[in-house]
């Protein structure tokens, strides 16, 4: 059985329909990314809260926008890997199992978040210094 080569309308239509299967399902699985990556803030400042109270302003709020932008930033870089492997043989499994690279990636995110709260934010944030 011989295989006629995909003209370019073919692969178009291929890289449209692969594109539109990742966006569909990566953007689904960023506001669970979202939630999980604030809940973090928020617990770390609830559970910590005389600590922050201090540091609590307009320029801590930017940088932590800022911070939250740069984490939806790296989350497309799920299309890196996800993109190669639907044009691989290996596409079936790789649907099955993409989920995985989730995983992976919001718990890598959740440590990096945690690091950087704990290494770079908590020790610089000053608490209320209250005078009798």
């Amino acid at each position: 059985m011989t295989t006629q080569p995909m003209n370019a309308k073919d692969t178009t239509n291929a890289f449209r329909f692969i594109l539109s299967e990742a966006i569909r399902y990566w953007e689904l699985r960023r506001i669970p990314y979202n939630l999980i990556l604030a809940t973090a803030v928020i617990a770390w400042v609830v559970f910590t809260w005389p600590h922050f109270r201090g540091s609590l302003s307009l320029e801590s709020v930017t940088a932590l926008l800022i911070l939250a932008a740069i984490a939806n930033i790296l989350y497309c870089a799920a299309y890196v890997a996800d993109l190669p492997m639907q044009y691989s043989s290996m596409r079936d499994a790789w649907l099955r199992w993409r989920w995985c690279l989730w995983l992976a990636g919001t718990l890598f995110a959740l440590l990096l978040t945690n690091y950087w709260i704990a290494d770079e934010i908590y020790p610089y944030a000053t608490a209320p210094h209250f005078s009798p």
